[in-house]
């Protein structure tokens, strides 16, 4: 398996750059999410690195298949890209496209639970930035920058003073609500999901199952 490729940068397109090897005779296509892709040009003739992962890509429904690399600057980046490849419905390609920012402002995103600035990415409706919210809350921490860190945690949700809700009751009710609730709404699909999964149950466990409800 290639995970890492260094030569120059010979071309570029708007989703992908070609680099060859010094000594190697080979010259290799590598697929590029969109925030590097942009920068990808003013870069042309420079020796560059990039940290690959080898997708199979399908071809004629599933009949075929073409090796392709994907490339990002850090081994921390490829790592964001293949959690965010784990949500249902977002492949490479359609991943590749979204990450139209850095990876960092997405993660800081899905911690917060701003489905409204996900929406804004390419490829990313409301539904699917609900879905990414609820399978990738809590697991993208890691990829946030030291102070987006400290920022979401100084803005961490406050609990009205005059709710009987218990705090991690109270903190998915505010997340339904980031994700287009009403205050009643929320409340009513939050504790509907305290009693399917328990009044002791925490945060994400109440959101991913109120999540379940928002079509009743």
């Amino acid at each position: 398996m290639i995970r890492r490729i260094t030569g120059r940068l010979d071309g570029a397109t708007d989703t992908s750059c070609e680099i060859t090897p010094e000594g190697s005779g080979l010259s290799y296509e590598v697929l590029l999410p969109r925030y590097l892709a942009e920068r990808a040009p003013e870069r042309i003739g420079e020796i560059v690195t990039l940290r690959t992962r080898q997708h199979l890509e399908a071809q004629g429904q599933g009949t075929s298949f073409i090796p392709r690399l994907i490339g990002f600057e850090t081994a921390q980046e490829r790592a964001f890209f293949e959690l965010l490849t784990s949500v249902k419905g977002l492949g490479a390609r359609k991943a590749l496209r979204a990450l139209a920012i850095e990876p960092a402002q997405i993660a800081r995103a899905i911690s917060s639970r701003d489905a409204k600035a996900l929406q804004k990415l390419p490829e990313i409706g409301k539904r699917l930035a609900e879905t990414i919210i609820v399978e990738l809350h809590g697991k993208v921490d890691g990829f946030l920058t030291p102070g987006e860190a400290a920022s979401l945690s100084a803005a961490s949700i406050e609990l009205r003073p005059s709710s009987n809700l218990p705090p991690a009751a109270e903190e998915a009710v505010s997340a339904l609500m980031a994700l287009g609730e009403t205050r009643d709404g929320a409340e009513r699909k939050v504790e509907r999901a305290r009693s399917l999964v328990g009044v002791d149950a925490g945060t994400d466990e109440l959101v991913a199952a109120a999540f379940g409800q928002r079509a009743g």
